[in-house]
């Protein structure tokens, strides 16, 4: 499923003042409509230092998962589609038609967990897991052996740990932001939500249940009470690493947790 926002935007993907319009596919982000996408893109130019003269009249075309995204490009119904680099350089490994570009971008998108807002005081133990990842080396080597060094070689799955008596946090992965968040042709989650939310397992003391929705569907999910937690939800940050003012996933009614992955963001085209 798919709706077009035909809105006269400085989309940040445009790497030159005077290019054409375009097509441009978004993976879709939670609570923007068309006035929130256009003051997220307007925001983020300002952030990193472009002016009005950017602005270019595209057609945005919002896709409910991944797959949708990636057919679309192929059957020229979009020009190329916003995702972050680590996606990008998944997808363009594993397809010789398509190619990287548009990669150089001052403010980038960090991932956190969403959990509802009834369950704070649950995320002070998330978040000194987080922390505590970070701090002891572990965060960087899942990220280094999930992530980068992955290369052509298919996600691992990691199995969640199976602690006996403990509560259960239902955890919404999408497969729709690989190989962050991946999952296997037959189904299965893989790779490095699979590898840190083991981790954040052992770490909280919870057992973790997997369960696989499109990115669409990750607010109605939590709202519901499908699931306790979304694997991913994204924020923009400077450089620096310092939160924005301007989520691009505007989730209501929950918490959000200490990022544990930053990304560049980028975009993917036919590579002819």
């Amino acid at each position: 499923m798919k709706k077009v926002l035909c809105i006269l935007v400085m989309f940040s993907l445009c790497s030159c003042a005077f290019a054409a319009p375009a097509k441009i596919g978004v993976l879709a982000p939670i609570g923007q409509d068309e006035k929130g996408v256009i003051e997220w893109t307007e925001n983020v130019a300002e952030a990193e230092g472009k002016t009005s003269m950017f602005r270019n009249t595209n057609t945005i075309v919002i896709f409910d998962n991944l797959n949708a995204m990636i057919m679309a490009l192929r059957a020229g119904q979009i020009d190329r589609f916003a995702t972050g680099v680590y996606t990008a350089e998944y997808i363009t490994a594993r397809n010789d038609d398509f190619r990287l570009i548009d990669n150089k971008h001052n403010a980038i998108l960090g991932l956190s967990l969403a959990l509802r807002e009834e369950d704070k005081p649950k995320m002070l133990a998330i978040n000194l897991a987080i922390n505590d990842m970070k701090a002891d080396g572990t965060l960087e080597r899942l990220i280094r052996e999930n992530i980068i060094e992955l290369g052509k070689n298919e996600p691992v799955a990691v199995e969640m740990p199976k602690i006996e008596g403990a509560e259960v946090m239902k955890v919404a992965v999408t497969g729709d932001i690989p190989p962050m968040d991946c999952i296997l042709a037959d189904g299965r989650p893989a790779g490095f939500n699979t590898a840190f939310l083991a981790e954040l397992s052992k770490r909280i003391g919870r057992n973790i249940e997997l369960v696989s929705i499109s990115a669409g569907a990750r607010q109605a999910a939590i709202s519901s009470g499908r699931v306790d937690a979304v694997f991913w939800t994204r924020n923009a940050y400077n450089l620096k690493r310092e939160m924005l003012p301007y989520p691009l996933d505007k989730m209501v009614g929950v918490v959000i947790s200490e990022p544990y992955l930053f990304e560049s963001r980028g975009a993917v085209s036919l590579s002819k």
